[in-house]
């Protein structure tokens, strides 16, 4: 399966989970749900998730080093400033918090379930090869970041 690693770009898994959270909340209505200020609750969701993507473009674009999350091997330097200090995956962090948006503005139970497929899908092809080549090019340092930031939140 490593021949799926690094291939698909990170924003093509989210374009291709919230199509599937839209098919799956039209053809399974049972699942619909609603509460008051569903709206402002996707809203929020989504502020943060903007918010969180940019800190995390912002850090890396500061320290000089590559945002291409299909080339981790050409990064240039260890980013752990910034939002960088609460989690490892900021970006990543920002698309699943757009997901949830998204299953909460579509408000369908049913199409929830894609997000927990995301995140492990996303671990397993992304996340797990990205580190493989972090701790090569940074050694150590890396490790220890590991051990002092949470992948996610």
């Amino acid at each position: 399966m490593r021949g799926l690693e690094l291939k698909i770009p990170p924003v093509a898994q989210f374009i291709v989970a919230a199509v599937l959270m839209l098919l799956i909340a039209v053809s399974a209505p049972s699942g619909a749900f609603s509460f008051p200020a569903q709206l402002f609750a996707a809203s929020v969701l989504l502020l943060a998730a903007g918010l969180v993507g940019l800190a995390g473009v912002r850090a890396f674009l500061r320290a000089g080093t590559t945002v291409n999350p299909l080339r981790p091997e050409a990064a240039s330097r260890l980013v752990a400033h910034g939002i960088y200090r609460r989690t490892r995956n900021p970006m990543y962090l920002a698309l699943l918090l757009a997901l949830v948006a998204w299953g909460v503005w579509l408000g369908n139970a049913a199409a929830l379930v894609v997000i927990p497929a995301f995140v492990l899908i996303m671990n397993r092809f992304q996340i797990r090869a990205e580190e493989r080549a972090l701790e090569q090019l940074f050694g150590e340092d890396f490790i220890a970041y590991k051990r002092a930031v949470r992948r996610w939140i």
